[in-house]
């Protein structure tokens, strides 16, 4: 469940961070200084706000998580990522596009927020692989009730749970390093 929170983090931090230098290079209405201050702010808002938008869900599914059952299909990391990913691609795309365009009128902010956005959905991974690490557990979205890609949706009912050493993810989604 973190890989999927997890696979928006990189697309909107590192276009978010070439937006905001590009936008840097822009004199702007507002000036380069203002601008980047602005910036600033929104990346510290948007990635406050992103990493803890919805985690009351998230914790009242992890707590009536179940131990994940023979017939229960979970995917593998790489394409919990991939298709994530193929999903949002426009979206990304319009929002890298917004954020250079953005530079015009406020220098490097849009780019800013868009990194904000990425950091606080790593921050949020994070925080789910505290819990998992916690309660000794990998927490998983049935394939069939992940709607677009929100690992606490409508669709989402509840959690499955397996071992630690499950899967090729480590907790908080980030890949599992095999020695």
């Amino acid at each position: 469940m973190a890989v999927i929170v997890r696979a928006g983090a990189a697309p909107m931090w590192w276009p978010g961070v070439l937006a905001a230098a590009a936008g840097s290079f822009v004199p702007g209405l507002t000036g380069r200084r203002i601008g980047l201050l602005a910036g600033a702010a929104l990346f510290l808002v948007t990635a406050t706000v992103v990493a803890t938008v919805r985690t009351g869900r998230y914790a009242r599914l992890a707590e009536t998580a179940t131990r994940a059952g023979r017939g229960d299909f979970l995917q593998d990391r790489d394409v919990t990522v991939r298709a994530w990913r193929r999903g949002h691609r426009w979206w990304l795309l319009a929002a890298f596009v917004a954020a250079v365009g953005s530079a015009v009128a406020v220098p490097g902010a849009g780019g800013l927020l868009l990194a904000g956005a990425g950091a606080g959905l790593w921050l949020k991974a994070v925080r789910i692989g505290r819990r998992e690490l916690k309660d000794d557990v990998l927490y998983w979205v049935r394939t069939d009730r992940v709607e677009r890609g929100r690992p606490a949706g409508a669709q989402v009912e509840e959690y499955r749970t397996t071992g630690p050493m499950a899967g090729d993810a480590a907790p908080g989604g980030a890949r599992r390093h095999r020695r």
